[in-house]
């Protein structure tokens, strides 16, 4: 029994290195535009930019009730599939606040409904996130990802 615990928290480390190691490579394979697996600032702030022009469906600018549902739908989908922060636990390319999640510094809370989410972006607080408010949030979300500052996210910035 003595070894047992011992060995259950060192294969329990080790599953989340690996796990952490994982959605590493999914980020930097997702949102690395030259390849040189590194993603900066201005890599980030356009992958931010197209995330909106997809979910923004009438082209308005603003996100609307109807879009953030779509978002949901989108993270739910890719939970099933595997894919994001935690196995499945969401899409971490919203926002959100702090919460379950967490294998990246900053994740978002997956579980809360994306409009409760990003309300974080709003910036002037009229309850409407606007596409420059929601790109003007991603200094603040790239700096809670470069998890050792250094300028840059790469597989290095994922883990416990």
């Amino acid at each position: 029994m003595k070894r047992t615990l011992p060995l259950a928290a060192a294969l329990a480390l080790v599953a989340g290195i690996a796990t952490a190691n994982t959605r590493g490579a999914e980020f930097i394979q997702q949102w690395d535009a030259d390849g040189d697996g590194r993603v900066t600032l201005v890599e980030a702030e356009e992958r931010r930019a197209s995330i909106f022009e997809m979910f923004d469906q009438d082209g308005d600018g603003i996100f609307s009730a109807a879009e953030f549902a779509l978002i949901d739908e989108h993270r739910a989908l890719e939970a099933e599939a595997g894919h994001g922060p935690g196995n499945g636990k969401g899409h971490h390319a919203m926002g959100g606040g702090r919460g379950h999640g967490r294998g990246m510094q900053g994740g978002a809370d997956f579980a809360q409904p994306a409009a409760e989410g990003m309300k974080r972006f709003d910036a002037d607080g009229d309850g409407v996130i606007v596409r420059a408010e929601f790109l003007a949030g991603t200094a603040d979300w790239f700096a809670m990802r470069d998890r050792n500052g250094d300028g840059v996210i790469t597989a290095a910035d994922f883990g416990r």
